[in-house]
């Protein structure tokens, strides 16, 4: 079956001095399926999502349809613990996931809630949650014979993507600002990743989008305007997060997630309502997106989602002036919301994480003072349990 906007890609050769791991796609995926629409389609690489929906003027994402999910919280042998809920079962792997949920008791006694707790990313192989996606990605492009990836990214991607590709033998293309911070420069140089320098946001995405339809570069990030997600095969990869929650128990009523575009929060949403289907756990938490200027509070109040939301901050993980149907419908789903939290408010969200013994990445202070504000206004109870989504650890950031 051929569709439209399914690339083509090169393939080479593969290097007898690089060794990777057995590549086992899941049995079980069975289709991909339109956020959207609804409307099905056979395991093919659409990295612009929908093709209905971005005919229309509404593009939207898509997520993976499995014929049958595990009935425990059993973790399976070898480098994929969690791989029977994904779409590799044997993937790439350097060692991410599993990584630990940390209870902030002083924390929660100075917010006054009643109990508060951190999903701890920065614990991944380059300290990031990009490694989730990357492990399923870069299997995904191993699976379909690439020799190059592309992405846009601010940072923690272009690292986490240049590190898996250089453990798998595969070239990897960063289109970054002009102004990345010094340390991700030095890291993608290490790596041995190509990074193309753009002064927009946009113009990088432009640049991937070339690379991927006249090149044929596995897409490893999103490049529609108006913007869509990253592809389902990598997004997939951060359902773990929310399977190892619920495995970790008990499981919070509210989950606060640093938000660009809305690919993790995506895969947080996508993993809860699997776990629900799978009768392992009893209610969804509510996903509450943190952004550093209002974009996705404003399509709540009532603009398309398809607009362009300029603002500045300097949590550059969360930057960007875009929104996403999937972040819409992940908080919309789960009963949760969007919270604006500036520059500074997120500097003493740091100072106080830092006082619990977690360094961590601007961003993730942004989830303290989003907390601060979400029991001001009555919207979470003092009763309450909340985790905070630690994002990245704050060694590489500017801030």
């Amino acid at each position: 079956m051929l569709l439209s906007g399914v690339p083509a890609y090169h393939t080479a050769m593969p290097d007898p001095a690089v060794t990777v791991a057995r590549i086992e796609m899941n049995p079980t995926l069975s289709a991909l399926q339109c956020i959207r629409c609804e409307r099905t389609y056979p395991l093919v690489d659409l990295p612009g999502g929908c093709p209905r929906c971005a005919a229309s003027g509404a593009p939207a994402s898509l997520t993976a349809l499995y014929s049958s999910l595990p009935s425990n919280f059993a973790p399976a042998g070898g480098a994929n613990p969690w791989g029977a809920w994904l779409p590799y079962r044997q993937s790439m792997s350097l060692g991410e996931g599993s990584t630990p949920l940390i209870d902030l008791p002083h924390l929660a006694r100075e917010l006054g809630v009643r109990r508060l707790s951190a999903k701890n990313e920065g614990m991944n192989p380059t300290g990031s949650h990009k490694d989730r996606m990357s492990a399923q990605a870069v299997s995904r492009a191993l699976d379909r014979g690439a020799d190059t990836v592309v992405l846009a990214s601010s940072g923690n991607a272009a690292v986490s993507a240049a590190t898996y590709c250089a453990a798998a033998g595969l070239a990897c293309e960063v289109a970054t600002y002009d102004d990345l911070p010094a340390p991700f420069v030095r890291a993608l140089s290490l790596l041995g990743a190509r990074r193309m320098g753009f002064a927009r946001g946009h113009e990088r995405w432009q640049h991937v989008r070339r690379r991927v339809e006249e090149d044929g570069a596995f897409a490893l990030t999103n490049f529609s305007l108006p913007a869509v997600g990253s592809p389902v095969f990598g997004v997939e990869g951060y359902k773990a997060i929310a399977i190892e929650c619920a495995a970790q128990g008990p499981l919070a009523e509210h989950i606060l997630v640093p938000t660009a575009r809305g690919d993790l929060l995506w895969g947080l949403h996508a993993g809860f309502e699997q776990l629900l289907q799978a009768g392992l756990i009893e209610r969804r938490p509510k996903l509450w997106a943190v952004e550093p200027f209002a974009r996705l509070s404003r399509v709540l109040a009532g603009e398309a989602f398809q607009g362009d939301f300029p603002g500045s901050t300097a949590q550059f993980s969360i930057a960007g002036s875009t929104v996403t149907y999937q972040q819409l419908k992940a908080v919309q789903d789960s009963g949760g919301g969007a919270v604006v939290v500036h520059d500074m408010q997120a500097r003493a969200g740091v100072t106080a994480l830092a006082r619990e013994g977690l360094w961590g990445e601007l961003c993730t202070g942004a989830t303290v003072a989003a907390l601060g504000q979400l029991l001001q206004q009555g919207s979470i109870g003092p009763g309450a349990h909340v985790m905070l989504l630690f994002t990245a650890r704050g060694d590489r950031d500017p801030a």
